[in-house]
């Protein structure tokens, strides 16, 4: 019955709407100014070995009853599928800086245990090393970002696992990899330069990163036609001095570099899903703050590389609450919220708006830690409103950015404001074009007004995911409680469209 009630409401909320909100709410796509293309990378994942991630989370092992493919469960992979997961961050994090590559290869049964010192102390067996992570790879159909050890590793090291993954020339390396079972190198796109080495990775300067850069860099080389995509590690969210010292010092040596920015949890609370509209609102303005780091760190960037041809990797984003009650807290396991879903709505829109230097994003993490698509318990799994984000916004992969102008109402609390509205457009291959809307206000929903610049609508379609509570999520009782759900409250106008968006909500308009 709640649910019946919650549907009749919403419909009657969309479909209602005054003229004041319609006349304060105003969107201007530019179809006639489409330029730079989105790339489908900024919608990528990171998976570390932290937790129930990796162990758990993709892998059972072969001998499991959970169905699984060589080890990795067939219901996660067919998950991430679905979403169209672009690419793969792993094996950290922090644990890059102390994991050692060869310890993961060769038989499982002879691979020695190692420590996971950074994250809850466990001892891990080194199952999953990187024959099986490509293995995932090749399953879900992404490409792979590794990020090598520069913190505890060697140059050696760091040469010979690209040499090992890539090579298909006569060396030892090359032999070794054929002993262990494959044949064929494999295609490595993305290998991270170290990871987060002002912090974890060795508590460096940016003048000694720098250099450090340079010279493991030297030797991550192009081997057999594979042409890697080398990403420095940037900085740690407003840290402006690092951005600049690496791009004067090792800007033309590098193809991205990464920036890592966590959002919080909420003003008071640090639960996932007992907190108030005050911990909303605190949330989603920290997330609005990645519009600011973004801005200023390409405009640093802008100053060395003015022709754009290093990246902005924002390889580590995302909530970070409080573990779940009895979990172990340095497992990171945290629940997701409709909260979440539009912490991940706003960031990809602002991704997108910056596609022109933003051109690689990995959320933190993808099953059971931090903000994850996927939490799973044994045989369970669910899918959290994150994941139904990361689904719906799939349509802008690889399309071009529609340039837009919002002029929005402001969300308030407590003296405090953030715009209520969010977006981003674009034209895909086919000519459709999407728009992906956020209305970040919990209690009011919100008409707009859109003019379509260059560009006609005829017909239009739409999801929505929201739901009744700001603090509603999916549990394994209940894995849909919030689902996306099929979207009418538009209408086709002689300037383009409007609509009214339910509160608390993020929609996708599909534009014909």
């Amino acid at each position: 019955m709640k649910n019946r009630m919650f549907a009749i409401t919403l419909a009657l909320v969309c479909l209602l709407g005054s003229h004041s909100l319609a006349a304060e709410n105003k969107l201007v796509i530019h179809a006639d100014r489409a330029k730079d293309q989105i790339n489908r990378n900024i919608y990528g994942h990171f998976s570390e070995h932290l937790g129930r991630c990796i162990y758990e989370g993709y892998w059972v092992g072969k001998g499991s009853k959970i169905p699984n493919t060589r080890g990795i469960r067939n219901d996660v992979v067919a998950a991430l599928k679905k979403s169209k997961i672009p690419v793969l961050r792993w094996p950290g994090g922090c644990f890059a800086d102390e994991y050692h590559w060869m310890d993961g290869i060769g038989p499982a049964k002879k691979r020695p245990s190692m420590i996971n010192t950074h994250w809850g102390g466990v001892t891990e067996n080194n199952h999953f090393g990187t024959h099986e992570f490509m293995d995932l790879c090749e399953q879900l159909g992404c490409e792979p970002y590794i990020c090598g050890n520069v913190g505890s590793g060697t140059v050696q090291e760091m040469q010979q696992w690209v040499e090992y993954i890539t090579s298909n020339a006569i060396s030892p390396m090359t032999d070794l990899r054929k002993k262990n079972g494959r044949a064929k190198p494999w295609k490595l796109t993305y290998f991270g330069v170290g990871n987060e080495n002002w912090g974890c990775g060795g508590n460096m300067t940016a003048e000694f990163y720098a250099d450090q850069y340079k010279r493991y860099a030297t030797y991550v080389h192009n081997l057999s036609g594979n042409k890697i995509f080398k990403i420095a590690c940037g900085p740690n969210n407003v840290d402006y001095h690092w951005t600049e010292v690496l791009m004067r010092e090792a800007g033309k040596r590098m193809n991205g570099l990464a920036l890592h920015f966590y959002c919080g949890s909420g003003k008071k609370s640090r639960s996932a899903t007992q907190f108030d509209e005050g911990d909303w609102f605190h949330l989603l303005k920290r997330a609005l703050f990645m519009e600011e780091l973004v801005t200023r760190h390409s405009a640093i960037m802008d100053q060395f590389d003015p022709q754009k041809k290093v990246a902005l990797c924002v390889d580590e984003w995302g909530a970070w609450h409080a573990v779940e009650p009895g979990t172990n807290p340095g497992f990171l396991y945290q629940q997701n919220s409709l909260r979440d879903a539009l912490v991940a709505g706003v960031t990809l829109n602002i991704f997108n708006q910056h596609c022109d230097r933003v051109k690689v994003g990995n959320i933190a993490q993808t099953v059971n830690v931090l903000q994850a698509m996927i939490l799973t318990d044994k045989e369970k799994m669910l899918l959290t409103p994150t994941y139904h984000v990361f689904e719906m916004f799939a349509v802008h992969q690889n399309a071009i950015l529609l340039p837009s102008e919002l002029q929005c109402g402001d969300y308030a609390m407590g003296g405090d404001k953030i715009p209520a509205l969010n977006v981003s457009a674009s034209r895909d291959l086919s000519g459709k074009i999407h728009v992906t809307l956020c209305n970040l206000n919990p209690n009011q929903p919100a008409a707009l007004a859109c003019e379509l610049a260059g560009a006609k609508a005829k017909n239009i379609s739409g999801r929505v995911l929201t739901a009744t509570e700001i603090t509603d999520h999916n549990t394994f009782d209940k894995p849909e409680n919030i689902k996306p759900a099929e979207f009418t409250a538009f209408k086709v106008t002689d300037a383009g469209f409007s609509t009214t968006l339910p509160a608390k909500s993020v929609v996708v308009l599909e534009v014909q």
